[in-house]
């Protein structure tokens, strides 16, 4: 296969295998998964998200929290590059939806990292809050040619700057917020792989008239899911759910339980704090939230811009929930997942994955 696989060349960066790990919010990807994957010759994705969450800088009752979090990206960042070593590549995962959104892109610029992949909204102000730093290579993530045209004329008008890749996730099959507005949208073909992947292909060679790679997200697990992706004209293709269960793995023992022990009737969709659909496993807490019967604790970090549960109470506090999850509290946590979690049946290290992978 290696002497057949596509180069994914992302800006300056290329990887020795064309696979991103997926950024999995809330310290489920963070520095120590990252680094590893890096290491081992793909690209290493730390999520911004939640990361000071257990961090001795964030102080509730001071209410630093975004201080905090803009101090650990840059802390993440580097203990993620001297895991990988001189010639590994990390990439931070910025969700648009965050309130801090600007200061954690900010932080992972000016903490080292070579790429930013930024989704759960359009990036449109990325270029302008990394402008500082040219060798940072920018990646929307999309769900449709629609929003790559959208995203790019924005740029080039605004910024004279194109993105350097374009991940393309199916929401059918991707895990945490989807790329998706309502859960009805989440099985549209239009939005499967087979038919977006060619789609934004397209789109990058006719009207970007660039060679920029498309990367495939959603559903990713073994090498004829590699394959496929590929012959759609992927370049590269990007896994989360299957890198969350691994040693290097930074999610506390029973969330990587959680993934084993996990079967397809537990596996299912979800209304976000955020207004967006979720893919998740259905513990106790989730079962409670689908009967409309959700206790949540209280709001400790005001980090959505769009929060329903902050607004109107109606929902849960998506962030403590997380925390829950990333720590091991079966009964109360949000255990976020792809629709591969059924899948999971040990835990593996990074090292052996991407060896089955792609040697």
């Amino acid at each position: 296969m290696n002497q057949n696989m596509p180069k994914l060349k992302i800006g300056k960066y290329q990887p020795k295998y064309p696979l991103i790990q997926g950024g999995m919010g809330v310290d489920i990807s963070g520095p120590n998964l990252a680094g590893h994957v890096a290491k081992c010759g793909a690209i290493g994705t730390i999520a911004s998200v939640g990361l000071a969450h257990n961090s001795p800088y964030f102080a509730i009752e001071k209410h630093n929290y975004f201080d905090a979090n803009e101090i650990v990206v840059k802390e993440a960042v580097a203990k993620a590059k001297s895991i990988a070593g001189p010639d590994g590549i990390v990439a931070v995962n910025c969700m648009v939806a965050l309130t801090d959104y600007d200061r954690q892109v900010r932080a992972s610029a000016e903490g080292g990292a070579n790429i930013i992949i930024s989704g759960a909204g359009l990036p449109l102000r990325l270029p302008d809050y990394t402008k500082d730093f040219h060798d940072v290579a920018l990646v929307p993530i999309v769900s449709s040619a629609k929003a790559a045209s959208l995203i790019t004329r924005h740029w080039e008008k605004k910024y004279n700057r194109q993105p350097d890749a374009f991940v393309v996730e199916e929401p059918a099959t991707a895990g945490g917020h989807l790329g998706a507005t309502t859960i009805e949208q989440v099985y549209d073909p239009a939005l499967r792989l087979e038919k977006a992947v060619p789609d934004v292909v397209r789109f990058v060679a006719e009207e970007m008239k660039s060679d920029i790679p498309v990367i495939a997200a959603g559903g990713i697990w073994d090498r004829k899911d590699l394959e496929r992706a590929f012959s759609l004209g992927a370049k590269g293709v990007q896994m989360g759910t299957r890198f969350a269960c691994t040693y290097e793995g930074d999610a506390s023992d029973r969330f990587k339980q959680a993934y084993i022990d996990a079967k397809e009737e537990d596996v299912v969709l979800i209304h976000s704090p955020a207004g967006l659909p979720g893919r998740a496993i259905k513990n106790p807490f989730v079962a409670k939230y689908l009967e409309g019967e959700v206790e949540s604790k209280p709001c400790f970090a005001n980090c959505l811009t769009h929060c329903r549960y902050r607004k109107t109470h109606e929902t849960f506090c998506i962030a403590a929930a997380l925390v829950d999850a990333q720590v091991g509290n079966w009964e109360t946590g949000l255990f976020f997942c792809g629709s591969n979690v059924v899948k999971v049946n040990k835990v593996e290290h990074v090292s052996d994955i991407i060896s089955e992978l792609f040697e």
